[in-house]
């Protein structure tokens, strides 16, 4: 495989939005730790800030996974986030079930392994997509033209 052709060989692209997504997601959550009385809106912001931290945290970790291990299509920037939004959900799921002691060994790997098979499915409909002009040759997506009695230029 010619590094050329992989779109992902470089981190640069990710790395303003892993620094602000990391400081503005630790931020949140510290400060709803910190500073915030136990209400709903701090546990919102929690939330919020706890899946936008994670998010920043695993986005190198899954460009690197994409990198490592290329899939036929090669893909691109918004698979890369998703994939680290959806590390940032699970991980949010997982606080919000905490909360209430709701969180084993079985409930977090069922989260887990239904947000794989999202994150599969998503992929699977991303790979089965016709796209046309693909495979045409050059002159067969040309189209004739319909007066042949002037020159072409």
């Amino acid at each position: 495989m010619q590094m050329d052709l992989h779109p992902n060989t470089s981190f640069r692209p990710y790395l303003i939005a892993t620094i602000v997504l990391d400081i503005a997601g630790w931020g949140c959550t510290a400060f709803a730790i910190i500073a915030l009385p136990p209400t709903v809106w701090a546990r919102w912001l929690l939330f919020f800030g706890g899946s936008i931290g994670l998010t920043g945290l695993f986005l190198p970790v899954t460009w690197f996974l994409n990198l490592r291990f290329p899939s036929s299509p090669l893909v691109g920037a918004a698979v890369i986030l998703r994939q680290a939004v959806w590390i940032g959900v699970y991980g949010a799921l997982l606080i919000w079930l905490q909360q209430e002691r709701l969180v084993t060994l079985w409930t977090g790997l069922g989260l887990a392994a239904g947000l794989g098979a999202i994150e599969y499915l998503i992929r699977m409909r991303e790979n089965a997509r016709w796209q046309p002009g693909i495979d045409l040759p050059p002159s067969a997506s040309v189209q004739p033209s319909l007066d042949n009695d002037q020159p072409k230029e």
